[in-house]
């Protein structure tokens, strides 16, 4: 069968054309818009779509050169660490610890839950991973980036079945979070406490990409530098991952030191009252994320679906049972069995199924109709946009080792 190679420039000129397309399909069909579907994920998905029916009519198949792949994937991450800010973590601490808390909780129960059906029903379950935290709670972003680490691994499959489960994880996230919340608020007639008119979502949803378009006044200045920060962090995350490999013996993804320098470099900034590029970054985070997840959607293998498909979707069945039980018993009482409480519910279900944006997307609508929400607007998107990411690399990198 003919084998078509892109080289690495070639690639990146295909995922632009892909985030283009992404972005018309979700403008025509309103469904894609309401569940929160990235352009990327949409674009990169109709492309792996032609190239299986390509590879199943025997005529050819498409391959690409993914190293730059792995460099806005690393760029992404960066970004993501320059959002954690300790001043404004301070203000809000105690829900933010008990948020974060609940959802490193339950990163090991999706993981457990996940390698324990797949394993039971015969398959390795080093893929349960895949339809486990890395696909649920990480989002299509921290799937793209550990599904080689899986293939690696001799988890064959894996980069497809994780992409594969976030995009069900970010549709299942978007159903779920209303209806669970107001189950909630319509039981326990729970009322709106807070004395604002309004509320607005922080910036920095960190999974996914908004399909809102921000605007801002900027020069090419505070560019220069905000991209320059990024470098820094690149080349000395770099090394401090593989120091991290020696110190701990095991391989974290690649961009977890890259995260963490950009935690320190951020904090210095704002401990010397330096000027922080905030927009800037994330805008150049935002186009890493776009290029990122359309070439790990274009490197989708389809056909690797056929044998996984049956047990993928009983371990996904099983996972959205857990996140009802988790969300309705635990979050909610554990986060004070009031309004704030139902609404950090219903952004705890977005985020832990999907992305950020789908749980300011779930608070959002919620908030509309019943009242706004201070408290689950700060705590959600510190926790899903910020820390959970570094928990759960942890987590999946030690559970990965352990079933090897």
């Amino acid at each position: 069968m003919l084998e078509i190679q892109l080289n690495m420039y070639h690639a990146v000129a295909v995922a632009a054309v892909l985030y283009a397309l992404g972005n018309l399909l979700i403008t025509r069909i309103p469904v894609l818009g309401k569940y929160c579907i990235p352009a990327p994920l949409v674009g990169g998905l109709c492309f792996a779509m032609v190239n299986t029916a390509c590879y199943a009519a025997g005529i050819a198949y498409i391959t690409f050169d993914a190293t730059l792949q792995s460099v806005f994937m690393t760029m992404f991450f960066t970004t993501v660490g320059f959002t954690v800010s300790l001043p404004l973590l301070a203000k809000g601490g105690k829900a933010v610890a008990i948020c974060l808390a609940l959802a490193s909780a339950l990163t090991l129960l999706q993981n457990v839950l996940g390698a324990g059906v797949l394993g039971a029903l015969g398959e390795d379950p080093r893929l349960g991973l895949a339809v486990g935290s890395i696909a649920l709670i990480g989002g299509p972003g921290t799937a793209a980036a550990f599904g080689p680490d899986l293939e690696a691994a001799g988890a064959v499959g894996g980069n497809v079945v994780g992409l594969a489960a976030a995009t069900f994880g970010l549709v299942m996230g978007s159903i779920m979070g209303g209806p669970v919340a107001r189950l909630r608020i319509v039981k326990h007639n729970l009322k709106c406490s807070a004395h604002v008119g309004s509320v607005s979502a922080p910036a920095g949803s960190g999974e996914a990409v908004s399909a809102e378009e921000g605007s801002f006044r900027t020069d090419s200045g505070r560019f220069v530098k905000g991209f320059m920060l990024i470098m820094f962090c690149l080349g000395v995350g770099n090394w401090l991952s593989a120091q991290l490999k020696i110190l701990t013996g095991m391989t974290f993804p690649g961009y977890i030191g890259a995260m963490l320098v950009a935690v320190a470099v951020r904090n210095v900034m704002d401990g010397a009252k330096s000027e922080y590029p905030e927009n800037e970054i994330e805008t150049v985070g935002n186009m890493s994320l776009s290029l990122f997840l359309a070439m790990a959607m274009m490197g989708l293998k389809l056909w690797e679906l056929v044998d996984l498909a049956l047990p993928m979707m009983i371990t996904l069945a099983l996972q959205i049972l857990l996140m009802f039980l988790f969300s309705y018993f635990i979050v909610f009482n554990f986060m004070g069995r009031d309004y704030d409480a139902a609404v950090m519910v219903t952004g705890f279900i977005g985020f832990a199924m999907g992305a950020t944006s789908n749980a300011m997307a779930n608070m959002q609508a919620v908030t509309r109709k019943y009242g706004p929400s201070p408290t689950a607007y700060f705590a959600i998107p510190m926790v899903g946009g910020m820390f959970i990411d570094f928990v759960n690399a942890v987590v999946i990198t030690s559970m990965l080792s352990w079933l090897s």
